[in-house]
């Protein structure tokens, strides 16, 4: 199959998605552009902030790409690349973007609230709070995932290729100022944004080109080391107002995304790789079915439940305008599945038999590694040089940290405001118990969130992948429940929720089940440690206990007669 072909089957369907679909959804929940929103409400330039939409899309799809899009679809092309792309583009359009899109909404009309507050407001403070452990503990996976992902792409000692992953590093450092400087020329002395973005832009070439030329390599260089960067950036990034940091890098880190995106689209174009994958097989090479192994695994390229959080923890404290939230809330989860086909079509362009290459990496590497150097080979075969190969490979490799980067420290601050949440102090309420409130504390809960997430981490990226998908998947289905039940009790359609809410449900408490089986084996037989299969066993339980005791609350609702009255 071409590669050309599959790119345009996928951008006319998911085109076709956003203007019929989601222009449907704005009209049937009734988006208005004359409404104020909490960025303007509750204005306190540390998280609620208005955003300009060009700056709210990128920093809302730069928080939501992470590494899912490229991992996901790239691991799951062991069950062929038909299923892969029918999963990216139905998922995408009437499960992912419905979530991401809904969630931001719910949350706009909540003052701007987490889905667990509208939970409390929609259902009850029993659902609200088991929610918020719920989502506290899957977080805390992400963290760890992302972090160790990140990580390896700086460390140098013992690398594959250390240059390339210094040159990431030194990249990545830079850009922290660089946002920073943006941040106070655009948000504190009011420059024009055209004029600050081309500056931007300049200045982030200016960094990757430094980085090139100055990759951090030596001894210092370690994966343990720049997990302890790593950890201490997002504790930073945590409590630090979104002006500062958050908005203007991952602003400025979403146009070498965009770069990223739209180099792969000329490598295909200009290369036309055939897509060499089997179309179809029910089984991969360690005997899991495509139900549900398939529609976990490709995770966030079709739908994330980490999106949701995101939509309505950070984003909607940040919407300008109503009219703006089905580009940022729709429009990016369908950017993001453009990202997840191009993974395909690069995963298919360098191997025949994914069964074997993709999932074991014996030949080809990490998925991010199989993404760059099929990049890098459209070039060549393009007539590029090796040396200007070379520098594509590891200008993608940054793109994809950065990808990851942006993702980990907006959930870390996702953590610590879902774990404030759980001690804070009710309304109204005076003389909260002195340990509740230095729990609630923005520092006391960084340090929490960062330092849990910091011991999960021993485990690595490869052991955590599969719970971490599950868990992430499994959080939209609470998210879906939550717009569903909200949407109902203001007397809005709600039927688009029903499908998707079941059919994640099925899917992710499935794969929960299948991972604890193996991680208990694991132990039993003697295979597995004790501080990593048998901590996630311990995650395992109460996750999927809380997502059970969510949906049946939920459903009680859903399908009673009475609407609950919402403020």
């Amino acid at each position: 199959m071409s590669g050309i072909v599959v790119l345009l089957i996928a951008i006319v369907v998911l085109a076709l998605g956003y203007v019929f679909y989601g222009g449907w959804l704005a009209k049937s929940w009734g988006v208005d552009p004359d409404r104020k929103t909490p960025a303007h409400e509750f204005e306190d330039g540390i998280d609620y902030c208005p955003a300009k939409a060009p700056v709210l899309l990128g920093h809302h799809f730069a928080s939501i790409a992470g590494a899912g899009p490229i991992n996901g679809p790239i691991q799951a092309a062991v069950f062929g690349w038909v299923p892969v792309l029918l999963w990216v583009l139905i998922g995408g359009i009437f499960i992912g973007a419905v979530q991401d899109f809904s969630a931001l909404f719910i949350s706009i009309r909540n003052k701007g609230k987490s889905i667990g507050e509208v939970m409390e407001a929609s259902l009850n403070h029993k659902c609200k709070m088991m929610f918020s452990v719920f989502t506290w503990l899957v977080m805390l996976l992400v963290d760890a995932a992302f972090a160790d992902i990140v990580a390896k792409t700086f460390f140098s000692v013992g690398a594959s290729n250390p240059t390339a992953n210094g040159s990431v590093a030194t990249a990545s450092l830079l850009f922290i100022p660089l946002a920073i400087v943006f941040g106070f020329v655009v948000y504190r002395k009011h420059a024009p944004l055209a004029i600050s973005s081309v500056a931007g832009v300049a200045v982030l070439v200016l960094c990757v080109y430094l980085g090139l030329k100055f990759p951090l390599v030596g001894a210092f260089s370690t994966v343990a080391f720049w997990r302890a960067v790593v950890f201490i950036y997002c504790a930073i990034a945590s409590v630090t107002p979104v002006w500062i940091l958050l908005q203007p890098r991952d602003y400025l880190n979403s146009f070498l995304l965009y770069f990223m995106i739209g180099a792969a689209v000329i490598g295909i174009v200009g290369s036309n790789p055939s897509v060499q994958l089997h179309a179809f097989s029910a089984f991969d090479s360690k005997g899991n079915f495509v139900f549900p192994a398939l529609f976990i695994t490709v995770a966030c390229g079709a739908v994330s439940g980490f999106h949701s959080l995101i939509s309505s923890g950070t984003t909607s404290k940040q919407l300008d305008n109503e009219k703006n939230a089905k580009m940022i809330g729709y429009g990016a989860m369908l950017i993001e599945c453009v990202l997840a086909v191009i993974a395909l079509i690069c995963v298919g362009a360098v191997s025949k038999d994914a069964l074997t290459d993709a999932t074991t990496g014996a030949k080809l590497g990490t998925p991010a590694i199989v993404f760059a150097s099929a990049i890098e080979g459209f070039f060549v075969k393009m007539g590029l040089s090796a040396k200007a190969g070379s520098v594509a490979f590891t200008v993608i490799s940054l793109a994809v940290s950065a990808f990851c980067l942006t993702s980990l420290d907006t959930c870390c601050r996702l953590g610590r405001f879902t774990f404030q949440e759980l001690f804070a102090a009710k309304e109204g309420e005076e003389n909260a118990h002195p340990i509740r409130k230095a729990l609630s504390n923005m520092y006391v809960a960084t340090i929490v969130n960062v330092g849990i997430a910091a011991i999960l981490c021993v485990g690595g990226y490869a052991t955590l992948w599969k719970l971490f998908g599950a868990c992430n998947q499994l959080v939209s289905v609470p998210a879906l429940m939550a717009a569903a039940v909200y949407m109902k009790s203001v007397g809005k359609k709600h039927g688009m929720f029903y499908v998707p809410m079941f059919f994640m449900a099925a899917a992710s408490l499935g794969q929960l089940g299948i991972s604890f089986v193996q991680y208990a084996k694991a132990l039993i037989g003697g295979t597995g440690k004790w501080n990593v299969e048998g901590l996630l066993c311990v995650f395992i339980i109460p996750i999927f206990i809380l997502a059970v005791s969510l949906l049946v609350e939920g459903c009680k609702v859903l399908f009673s007669k009475k609407n609950k009255a919402t403020a």
